[in-house]
């Protein structure tokens, strides 16, 4: 079993279907139930044995950098990988983020989502090189994106397809080959895929993408209406 000490939280997008709230915020610094929702990502990871975090950031990253700080009030140290306009695209902003990273397995997180994902030990293969959360399809994604079969993650074939979460758990060596600069993910990830080389799992408890604002709206009176039950 892999109990992951470093992570990182994808922090650098522009967030462009919910302006104008991010015209002035950064998405990961919207807040739901008076949280910003870059803090449920980090108190869960810490509550899973996280110690060391990256956040990378580019639109209005400064924001970021002064609300998180070094990470010690919630028990992390955070570091930042600081990207340029335009950010580097998911794989592109991992790649530049891995000399702190660890060396080995590490969480990786969308900033833009929200989930009870309970982070922990996974079991993970020497030769397997990522390891996905998947979840059921949302109205807005229904055609999927993998397909899982028997623990193992397929791009391609006949089946029903489940929606990638935006967590995983992966090698640096997923990367070994990439060059500096923008590339997206998930054509690596497709290629280990190929080679039988990501695993996979079926999360089925809360998860949301918050994608627009009446999505973020929606969570914020769904999370006040738990707290207010105490639930």
């Amino acid at each position: 079993m892999i109990v992951p000490s470093h992570a990182m939280i994808l922090a650098a997008g522009r967030g462009e279907r919910m302006r104008p709230l991010t015209d002035t915020t950064p998405k990961p610094l919207l807040k739901v139930a008076g949280k910003a929702l870059i803090e449920y990502h980090i108190e869960a990871l810490v509550r899973a044995g996280v110690s060391h975090l990256v956040v990378n950031h580019a639109h209005l990253g400064e924001q970021l950098v002064d609300f998180l700080g070094d990470g010690g009030r919630w028990g992390v140290s955070i570091v930042f990988s600081a990207e340029p306009d335009g950010a580097l695209e998911t794989g592109g902003g991992i790649y530049r983020a891995l000399p702190l990273l660890g060396g080995g397995p590490f969480w990786v997180v969308n900033g833009d989502v929200w989930t009870d994902y309970p982070f922990a030990s996974v079991s993970m293969s020497a030769d397997t090189l990522a390891h996905l959360v998947m979840v059921n399809n949302p109205p807005h994604h229904p055609q999927g994106d993998f397909l899982l079969d028997h623990a193992r993650l397929r791009s391609n074939g006949v089946g029903a397809r489940l929606t990638f979460s935006g967590i995983g758990l992966y090698r640096p060596e997923l990367f070994a080959a990439c060059p500096d600069g923008a590339f997206p993910l998930a054509p690596l990830l497709r290629q280990a895929m190929a080679g039988g080389k990501v695993s996979g799992e079926h999360y089925a408890g809360r998860w949301l993408d918050i994608g627009t604002p009446q999505r973020l709206q929606d969570l914020d009176k769904a999370l006040r209406g738990r707290d207010a039950a105490g639930v």
